[in-house]
C-alpha cells in the first residue's frame, strides 16, 4: 500500500490563501491522499474541489489550543459537517487534563461524538508534548470510552510533534477499535514510515508530496 493512502494532506497556516487550498486539493487528487485537512473556513471550497473523488475533507475543531467550551466545539463540529466535512480533528481540553478535570474531557468528547455520529469520523488531538505519559494513556482511554474513532498526537502548533514512542504508547492505550494519527513534524518518508511501523494508522503532514516522492525513489 502506498504511503499516500495514510496521509492527511494538511494546510492549517493562518495565512493560507484560497489558491493554496485549491493546489492542496489538486495534489490530494493526483497523489491519492486519504484526506485534505484544512481550517473550517475552507471546508466548503474543498468539498467542491474534491467532489467525485475518494479524497475526504477533514477539518479542525477547538484548534489549536483546545481551550474553548464543549458547547463551542460541538457547534463548530456541527457546522463543519453541515458544510460537508467528513472527518473532524478536535483538540482535547488540555487545560482540563493538566488540572485533573477528566470529567470535562469525557463530556466534550461524548458531545462531539454524538454531534457527528454517522456523519463524520472523530479524531481527538491530545497534544502529547504537553502531557506526561500517564496523562497520554488516560486521554487515550477516555477517548476510547467516549466514542472517538482516532486519537491524534499533536496539532503541530505547540512545543513538539509526533514521536515514535508516543505513537506506540497511544496504540497500546487506545486499544484495537481506536486508530492512531501521528501528526506534527513529519517531514520525510523515513519518519512517516517509522510512525506507521510504530502503529500509526494515519499521518498528518504538510509535506505529503515530498514524502510520496521519497517513497517512489526508495522503491525504484
Amino acid at each position: 500500500m502506498s504511503i499516500a493512502s495514510y496521509i492527511d494532506h494538511t494546510l492549517l497556516k493562518p495565512d493560507a490563501t484560497g489558491e493554496q487550498i485549491d493546489q492542496l486539493c489538486r495534489e490530494a487528487k493526483e497523489y491519492g491522499f486519504a484526506s485534505v485537512c484544512v481550517n473550517p473556513y475552507y471546508v466548503a471550497r474543498c468539498v467542491k474541489n474534491l467532489k467525485g473523488t475518494a479524497v475526504k475533507v477533514c477539518t479542525v475543531v477547538g484548534f489549536p489550543l483546545g481551550a474553548t467550551t464543549m458547547e463551542t466545539k460541538a457547534f463548530e463540529a456541527l457546522q463543519a459537517v453541515a458544510s460537508g466535512a467528513q472527518e473532524i480533528d478536535m483538540v482535547m481540553n488540555v487545560c482540563a487534563m493538566k488540572s485533573g478535570h477528566t470529567k470535562a474531557i469525557e463530556q466534550e468528547i461524548q458531545a462531539l461524538a454524538a454531534a457527528v455520529e454517522d456523519k463524520a469520523i472523530l479524531k481527538v488531538i491530545i497534544e502529547t508534548c504537553l502531557l506526561t505519559d500517564e496523562e497520554k494513556v488516560q486521554a487515550c482511554r477516555i477517548a476510547r470510552r467516549c466514542g472517538a474513532n482516532f486519537v491524534k498526537t499533536s496539532t503541530g502548533f505547540s512545543t513538539g510533534g509526533a514521536t515514535v514512542e508516543d505513537v506506540a504508547l497511544m496504540k497500546k492505550a487506545a486499544g484495537a477499535n481506536v486508530k492512531v494519527k501521528a501528526s506534527g513534524g513529519i517531514r520525510d518518508y523515513a519518519t512517516a514510515k517509522a510512525m506507521i511501523e510504530a502503529g500509526a494508522d494515519r499521518i498528518g503532514a504538510s509535506a505529503g508530496v515530498s514524502i510520496v516522492k521519497e517513497e517512489q525513489e526508495a522503491v525504484k
